[in-house]
């Protein structure tokens, strides 16, 4: 399998790189970036072959198969219909877009041209939310409320590395879309009722630094979703899962019961890391010639979901 990494100097697009090399008979052939010193730079680290900083030039590679998109939000849904319409599969990092529209583009240019293509809805896949999700799905646990907190202090436009960004994150489209798919993965249907609320919108960045948002599930599971930018405090997303059989803490990979004692998560999957564990569901499922778990197909009812909330902030 070859593929191509675009926006492979980033924070994510390295964790992409780091994720394929555990993975094998998977090649990285390309990479595409903004900057040339820094793409450049990237390729020689890793012994790339080719790189660029036009994606285009990417997809007419006959030596890519498949094309991973760790790229700036507001260009993923055109980035990931050209790969499609290129004869790529294509992964693309959360969210497929940054509204509704644009993710039914995707969505109608996957089914055309019945290719793979994924979002990076890592959730689905770090072991702590799988243990959980296997436990609900066999009857032993049934979810009564989902507390989580996504806090950040991003009065700036910088990344998961502290560098700066040329594009401006959003704390709805992008971090709300990791606990709204992730609820109604677990519940296993889309939110009945939801209402969101939002701070002042940021002066420079012009987007909401806080955002509170609820969910409720067609049988009466709750999602209290708090999210800032102005956390100056621990970073990072924690979910309280409150059950009919207990309370569990997930902490991106690693989980505990509400005592903090720490559950065994060696059997859930192949690797403890979520962004290896979707990389690798990404390549099976082409190999496999099947859709993926978080096909963009799956993930649309949560592309949805943020519609309606960012409707009810108006209201």
């Amino acid at each position: 399998m070859r593929v191509c990494v675009a926006g492979a100097a980033g924070a994510f697009g390295q964790k992409h790189l780091d994720a394929i090399g555990q993975i094998e008979n998977v090649e990285v052939t390309s990479i595409v970036g903004r900057e040339s010193e820094t793409t450049a730079a990237a390729a020689e680290a890793r012994n790339i072959p080719h790189w660029t900083l036009d994606l285009s030039e990417s997809l007419m590679r006959d030596d890519v198969d498949s094309v991973i998109l760790s790229t700036p939000t507001q260009m993923h849904a055109d980035q990931a219909i050209a790969c499609l319409r290129a004869g790529k599969h294509v992964l693309v990092e959360i969210p497929m877009a940054d509204n509704l529209a644009d993710s039914k583009r995707l969505v109608t240019a996957q089914q055309e041209t019945g290719l793979v293509a994924m979002a990076g809805h890592v959730r689905r896949f770090n072991p702590s939310h799988q243990w959980i999700h296997n436990k609900i799905k066999a009857g032993e646990l049934a979810l009564q409320q989902l507390d989580v907190q996504t806090y950040f202090f991003r009065r700036t436009n910088t990344n998961a590395l502290g560098k700066p960004r040329s594009w401006t994150d959003h704390l709805l489209w992008h971090h709300a879309c990791h606990t709204v798919d992730l609820f109604q993965y677990q519940t296993g249907a889309p939110a009945a009722e939801v209402y969101g609320f939002q701070g002042p919108v940021h002066p420079d960045l012009g987007i909401a630094l806080d955002m509170s948002i609820g969910m409720k599930s067609p049988k009466g599971a709750l999602c209290t979703l708090s999210l800032s930018f102005n956390n100056d405090g621990p970073f990072g997303t924690f979910f309280r899962y409150i059950c009919d059989k207990g309370t569990f803490i997930a902490r991106y990979d690693d989980l505990v019961d509400g005592y903090e004692n720490p559950v065994d998560l060696s059997g859930v999957a192949v690797s403890s890391n979520g962004i290896e564990l979707i990389d690798r569901e990404f390549f099976s499922a082409i190999s496999e010639g099947r859709e993926p778990n978080s096909s963009v197909a799956q993930c649309l009812p949560a592309m949805e979901t943020l519609d309606r909330i960012e409707k009810s902030f108006g209201a």
